[in-house]
């Protein structure tokens, strides 16, 4: 993989500790598989495979939310330590391919993103999209499959926690939100999160905002909806990530919050009840 990161620029914190080992997609940090909760960041990275350049795009591109989510893979590495659980990192920058969105859906991989052309995904040959599913997109849901199964098999089935970040401004619109959680069905983890974040903070708490989390095929519904399993996806925004402070201050924050919550044996085991998806009648 070709390092993109500017290691040096401050405001990318601790993004730099999920660089790539050679050839694998993802990244994996060891956990415990029977404390109930698996960490996951679908934006984690900013990085390509050389063989992609930089996919016609100047590099100052790379160190924008186009290429990755700022200071998310920062606080998933620390939340991560602090609680002793699993992560699943991308190792790969959703210009490439984007593990936060369906298969089948349009924005899978971009031509256009906030004004940005990418002439090299606008240039793909036929077989290319298929090409970067087998070989990124699809590893990265597998080794979130293979942590989740670990975990029940340890016999405590998990709690998914998605990390994202969004901008302070969208469209010339100021985004009023510190942090948000999205979710669509399953409201078993998001309303204590909710509950604590507000009544904790002096922050404004976007329930499904900045965005909804109801989206189907992206990897909150397919690994916990459609798997029965409790989950929430935090976004938080970058000028609170940005660097190393915040990320510290934000991953202890949701680290505390969380333990707090696992500990409620009630709460505990109702997050850990494999939720059956209804029959779909006709």
């Amino acid at each position: 993989m070709a390092q993109l990161i500017d290691t040096k620029t401050p405001a990318l914190g601790t993004d730099h500790l999920a660089l790539p080992k050679e050839g694998s997609p993802f990244e994996l940090l060891n956990g415990a598989a029977d404390r109930g909760l698996v960490l996951v960041c679908d934006h984690a990275s900013n990085q390509l495979p050389p063989e992609y350049g930089s996919l016609g795009l100047p590099k100052a591109e790379f160190l924008r939310h186009i290429a990755y989510d700022i200071g998310a893979a920062g606080v998933t590495i620390l939340m991560s330590k602090i609680l002793g659980v699993p992560a699943v990192l991308s190792k790969f920058s959703r210009l490439l391919i984007d593990p936060n969105r369906g298969a089948d859906d349009p924005t899978l991989i971009m031509q256009l993103s906030d004004g940005a052309i990418i002439a090299g995904n606008a240039s793909m040959s036929e077989a290319e999209p298929q090409h970067r599913y087998q070989q990124f997109y699809k590893p990265y849901h597998q080794a979130i499959d293979r942590q989740i199964d670990d975990c029940i098999a340890a016999g405590q089935p998990p709690a998914l926690i998605s990390i994202h970040s969004f901008t302070q401004e969208w469209r010339g619109d100021l985004r009023p939100w510190e942090a948000g959680i999205l979710w669509d069905k399953d409201p078993r983890l998001v309303h204590p999160l909710l509950d604590c974040l507000r009544r904790e903070t002096d922050f404004t708490i976007g329930d499904n905002e900045p965005y909804t989390g109801k989206t189907k095929g992206d990897c909150m519904n397919r690994h916990g909806t459609m798997r029965g399993l409790a989950h929430a996806l935090i976004e938080i925004r970058q000028d609170q990530i940005k660097d190393g402070a915040g990320q510290q201050e934000w991953a202890g924050r949701l680290a505390d919050i969380l333990t707090r919550i696992l500990k409620d044996p009630a709460r505990a085991k109702e997050l850990s009840i494999i939720k059956k998806l209804p029959a779909i009648s006709g």
